[in-house]
Formats: structure tokens, C-alpha cells, sequence
């Protein structure tokens, strides 16, 4: 197994600089990551860096915390889909799936699907969510058109679990990418979230993941 395809190598927290995406665009050649993934006012120098490398450039909208409106959502990812990104990760809006307005999550996810027209991995936020939730999430993410549902942003109370992931490919099935995200830092991590039915891992431990692969 090449793990180094199932990862999205990422940084976004409030503080990368210049600097930092530089060397997140080198690991992510060296090691062959399927992905970068960094906030939208980086995709012009990420799409510049990892130019002529088969690299992709995911970015994230309406992170970390899902509540922007529908519209400031739309802008943000054909802004960023203008830019140079090649998946879109968009956080759900929790609150209104909190109110069980399941119409205006499903629209909100729709447009942005629309607006990008590049896959688009929905955020559940599964720390935040019961079992029965994450189960409506799922269903809502997929029927909105989403190429993948997303454990987290890495910024909540929780990251990815085992047992959400196995839930989340129950209920999305074959044709759906899971992503999990948040927590994932060694190979033996990786290796379980994938087992569990992930088929991408965002991470900022890509490096140790590798690294930490026994040999075959």
C-alpha cells in the first residue's frame, strides 16, 4: 500500500506563514501526498509552487466553523476554485443541522457543489454530532452531491474515530469518498482509519506517517 496517496498534507493553522507552505509544497512532492491542503489566501502560492508536480491543491470554505452565509461560501470557493484549487473542503453549517433545517444544510452543501464543480468533501464535525446525526449528515451530504463526507475540521472538541468512520462509510457506501481528519498522526493510526473505510487522510503528521511505515 503507497499510504502517501490516501494523505492530504495540511496546514492551516492561523499562524502558517509564506515559509511554512513553501515547505509544505516540497514534503508534499518528496513524499508524493495525493493533496496540499491549506487556507484560500494560499492556494495562489501553493498552485505556484506544486506547478508541474501531480500534486492537488485542496482548500477549505466556511472553516473552521461552518456558519457563513450560503452566498460569502459561494464566493469564497469559485475564489478559490479561480485560484488554482483542485477539491474543495467545505465545513457544514452545524447550527442549522442542529435546528433540524435539513432543507437549508442540503442547499447550502448543493450550492457550494455547484459553485466549485470539483469534488467537494463536506464537514461533518463529527465531535459535535450524536450517532443518529451523523448518520442524517452523511445522507444529506451525499444527496446534496458531495464527493466526500469529512470527519472534522481538526479544530473542534474532537478528531476522527474509528468508529465514526466505520459509520460513515456504512451509511455513504461504495461511491462516496470518507475522509478522516484530525488526530491521525503515526502510520498504525493511518493504517486503522483506513481499514475502517477511509480512503483519504488529512493530516499535518504526513511525514511521520511514511516514515513511520514498516517495510514490506
Amino acid at each position: 500500500m503507497n499510504i502517501a496517496k490516501y494523505i492530504d498534507h495540511t496546514i492551516l493553522k492561523p499562524t502558517a506563514t509564506e515559509t511554512d507552505i513553501a515547505k509544505l509544497c516540497r514534503e508534499a512532492k518528496k513524499y508524493g501526498f495525493f493533496a496540499v491542503c491549506v487556507n484560500p489566501g494560499r492556494v495562489v502560492l501553493a498552485k505556484k509552487l506544486l506547478k508541474n508536480s501531480d500534486v492537488k491543491i485542496a482548500s477549505v470554505i466556511g472553516f473552521p466553523l461552518g456558519a457563513n452565509s450560503t452566498k460569502i461560501k459561494v464566493e469564497e470557493t469559485k475564489e478559490a476554485v479561480k485560484n488554482g484549487a483542485d477539491e474543495i473542503d467545505m465545513v457544514m453549517n452545524i447550527g442549522t443541522f442542529k435546528e433540524k433545517d435539513y432543507q437549508h444544510v442540503r442547499q447550502d452543501i448543493k450550492a457550494i457543489v455547484s459553485a466549485a464543480r470539483k469534488p467537494v468533501k463536506v464537514i461533518i464535525e463529527t465531535c459535535y454530532l450524536s450517532k443518529a446525526e451523523i448518520k442524517k449528515a452523511c445522507q444529506i451530504a451525499k444527496a446534496a452531491g458531495a464527493a466526500f463526507v469529512k470527519t472534522s475540521t481538526g479544530f473542534g472538541s474532537g478528531g476522527a474515530t474509528i468508529e465514526d468512520v466505520k459509520l460513515m462509510r456504512k451509511i455513504v457506501g461504495k461511491k462516496i469518498g470518507v475522509k478522516a481528519s484530525g488526530g491521525v498522526k503515526d502510520y498504525e493510526a493511518a493504517l486503522a482509519m483506513i481499514k475502517a473505510g477511509a480512503n483519504r487522510l488529512g493530516t499535518s503528521s504526513g511525514i511521520q506517517i511514511v516514515e513511520g511505515q514498516p517495510s514490506a
